[in-house]
């Protein structure tokens, strides 16, 4: 009973860091690059928009208040950012 156990929960730890999860934060825009593809928020937080310019509103500008969705980072560390809304 112990050995499934202890099986299970290798596969687990085996298959999980390279499974990507959802996220979200929230932040207030202080600078958008679009030339460079940069997202910074007044937290410092910098965010690479390359890939995914698709989810990036046209408006977007600094001063607005954004919900940015992401895939959280996989082995490779980038996060893939689904979508951007202004609030």
């Amino acid at each position: 009973m112990i050995s499934r156990f202890l099986v299970a929960a290798a596969v687990m730890a085996a298959v999980l860091p390279s499974i990507a999860f959802a996220d979200s934060t929230t932040g207030t825009v202080v600078a958008y690059d679009r030339k460079a593809n940069i997202v910074v928020l007044a937290d410092k937080t910098v965010w690479t928009t390359k890939g995914s310019e698709k989810a990036i509103p046209d408006s977007l500008k600094a001063g607005d208040r954004v919900l940015i969705s992401f895939d959280s980072p996989g082995d490779d560390g980038v996060r893939e950012i689904k979508s951007i809304t202004i609030q």
